[in-house]
């Protein structure tokens, strides 16, 4: 039995935690895709607004999955101490840097539909992802949030390994983790249900969103 049963459970399991930010009205930005359905819920249940915030991680050569950093929605490159370690040159992490960036273009035309982001500027902002392993992709969506001028910068997650929490520490106001485990392999292991999230359904959740002025919080 994992931690979770499903996305939507770990969801409500957050909410009692970021519930002091009710009242603000957070804007509730989602790390595609997994993240999405559970930012569709807590921007919902904290009567807030619902984006997406891109970025992508970069993984290792002949291990994907294993990220050795991230880029933003800028461009911006952000790379752990691993990618020196495993010998990753700067030609090569500029080359998955230009990938990356050409799907986060995509994805945002693809999502967003010619909506432009949602502003963060003076807003209690919640970014959500359903889990972290290095860290990394958390990292740079908070380094680029922070560039926005934020109110105040929350990250928040179900689950996440030690030295995630450490890598992203110094990036957050504040940081709601449920569970810290010592033993952590991968995200998946802690939800007894852990589909992939189609575009389709990203979507779908971001098209419901109601249309409001940039930067303005719902009323």
């Amino acid at each position: 039995m994992g931690a979770f049963r499903d996305r939507e459970a770990a969801a409500r399991e957050l909410l009692p935690a970021l519930s002091p930010w009710r009242a603000s009205r957070p804007l509730v930005l989602a790390i595609p895709r997994g993240a999405v359905p559970m930012g569709e819920i807590l921007a919902r249940e904290l009567s807030g607004d619902l984006d997406v915030v891109l970025a992508r991680k970069i993984g290792a050569p002949g291990d994907p999955e294993f990220a050795i950093g991230a880029v933003d929605e800028n461009g911006t490159l952000l790379l752990n101490p691993e990618a020196r370690l495993i010998g990753v040159g700067p030609g090569e992490a500029e080359e998955e840097r230009q990938r990356e960036l050409l799907v986060i273009r995509e994805r945002r035309r693809l999502w967003g539909k010619g909506r432009p982001p949602v502003d963060p500027s003076g807003r209690t902002v919640i970014i959500v992802d359903d889990g972290m392993a290095t860290g990394s992709t958390m990292a740079a969506a908070l380094q680029f949030l922070r560039e926005k001028n934020p109110a105040i910068l929350v990250a928040a997650v179900p689950v996440a390994s030690r030295e995630a929490l450490d890598r992203i520490r110094p990036l957050a106001d504040r940081i709601i983790c449920l569970w810290a485990p010592e033993d952590f392999s991968s995200v998946s292991q802690f939800y007894d249900s852990f589909p992939q999230v189609g575009d389709e359904e990203v979507r779908r959740i971001l098209e419901k969103r109601p249309v409001r002025a940039s930067g303005q919080p719902p009323g």
